[in-house]
């Protein structure tokens, strides 16, 4: 009998030592790497796609199981989001490719039937076309990120390269609206493209990936019929939403053709016509076993790039900087508040107050050129130069943030020639004042 105590002591005490290190380990997992940089704590990211519920076959394989995003699983660190229901009968019509010429011809004719659209840009065609992007900006219209070139084999081997053309098309149509597309389509869609990972990351680093439920047919191949292009737009659909898939990119003249008649059958059927938005639940396309990919990043990478991206979608003050006659403004999430002192992107900074920067591998410093002053930032060992004094180095809380350059605003300003004679603070804005 004592034996057998002492063996169910020696398990519980075991069992209880097992818990309380799974219950460590686990508190240890969650806590944010220590990098300088405000973050969510770093989650799992899942980089194997579920097993699907049943297996398909023949041609209903190849067609895309359409879902509702969140409403199984939310994503990984991800804020909850309060999409709003519409309860009247709503259609929304989204172009694909340009902008191109069609797009001037599409614009017309929402414009005269009185209704917007959403239109998911190329970042290569939009900066050939930076007035066509004006034009859907003032104009009312919704802009998305449809990745900078569309080549599938530049998309879809690794994230690191999805993400990279993400960032370079929304800073693209950053600086020609001034604001960020938050809205994302995959060029092809979703489905047999993005594995769970995928999902999970765009929505961790703050976007919103949207597929959609209607299919016009208009890109299956070179120059379908417009009265095919109009039965695949007006397709039936279960709910009361209607994501319509259109094109406006070179090629497509017979979707801008059929466009009137489509329009036409959902103001006949008493749908209103509106733009999707953040508060749109999206419709996605699920992960297939498929688009199973061979690498994804790695957690420290995540954290840097994909975590600390989710701020900049943020609300709050925006700062602006008026320097030598010249202003620029910097939105929430595109600077950092710490211990009092504004920090920002050096060569953001830089070069939107028009001066240069180059990075000189060999001893790890950034070389500036602003307000007619040179100087040197080294981010590694936290230090300035100025190049028209000669002088020694200044110490500076200048430093690196996944690969990029971070300086308080206040040492940049001083080093180029306008040091800051006052800093205003009102509900909407910070305001930075030199000479």
């Amino acid at each position: 009998m004592k034996n057998m105590v002492r063996v169910t002591s020696i398990a519980v005490f075991f069992g209880v030592l097992a818990v309380l290190i799974m219950i460590g380990t686990g508190l240890d997992f969650q806590r944010p790497m220590e990098i300088y940089v405000e973050q969510a704590p770093l989650a799992t990211v899942p980089l194997a796609v579920p097993q699907q519920a049943a297996q398909m076959k023949g041609e209903e394989a190849s067609k895309p199981i359409v879902i509702t995003a969140d409403k199984d699983k939310p994503a990984v660190n991800a804020a909850p989001v309060s999409y709003k229901k519409p309860t009247d009968k709503t259609v929304y019509l989204t172009f694909d490719d340009g902008p191109s010429d069609l797009t001037l011809e599409v614009l017309d004719i929402l414009k005269q039937e009185g209704i917007k659209g959403t239109f998911f840009v190329l970042g290569k065609e939009a900066e050939t076309r930076p007035e066509i992007i004006n034009r859907i900006y003032e104009e009312g219209h919704t802009i998305g990120n449809h990745t900078y070139d569309h080549r599938y084999d530049q998309l879809y081997g690794r994230f690191q390269d999805f993400w990279g053309q993400i960032k370079k098309t929304e800073e693209v149509i950053r600086l020609i609206t001034g604001e960020r597309p938050q809205l994302v389509r995959a060029p092809g869609g979703t489905a047999g493209h993005f594995d769970e990972a995928y999902f999970q990351l765009m929505k961790q680093g703050g976007y919103h990936v949207f597929d959609w439920n209607v299919d016009s047919g208009d890109s299956r191949y070179k120059g379908v019929p417009v009265k095919d292009i109009v039965k695949g737009a007006t397709t039936k659909v279960k709910g009361n939403e209607a994501i319509v898939l259109l094109h406006d990119g070179k090629g497509h003249g017979e979707s801008v053709k059929a466009l009137p008649d489509i329009i036409s059958y959902y103001k006949k059927q008493g749908y209103a016509f509106e733009v999707l938005s953040t508060k749109t639940q999206p419709v996605q396309f699920t992960a297939q076993k498929a688009a199973r990919k061979a690498s994804q990043p790695s957690k420290h990478w995540i954290t840097q790039q994909v975590v600390a991206n989710a701020a900049l979608f943020e609300s709050g003050r925006t700062l602006a900087v008026e320097f030598g006659g010249l202003e620029t403004a910097f939105a929430a999430g595109e600077y950092k508040l710490v211990d009092g002192r504004l920090m920002v992107p050096l060569r953001s900074l830089v070069e939107r107050l028009g001066g240069s920067v180059s990075w000189k591998s060999h001893n790890k410093t950034v070389q500036v050129k602003l307000g007619g002053n040179r100087w040197e930032a080294d981010p590694v060992g936290g230090l300035l130069l100025s190049h028209q004094t000669g002088g020694k180095p200044v110490s500076s809380d200048v430093h690196l943030i996944g690969g990029t350059a971070w300086i308080p605003i206040r040492d940049a300003l001083d080093f180029s020639g306008h040091p800051v004679t006052r800093v205003t603070y009102e509900e909407s804005e910070y305001r930075v004042l030199t000479l």
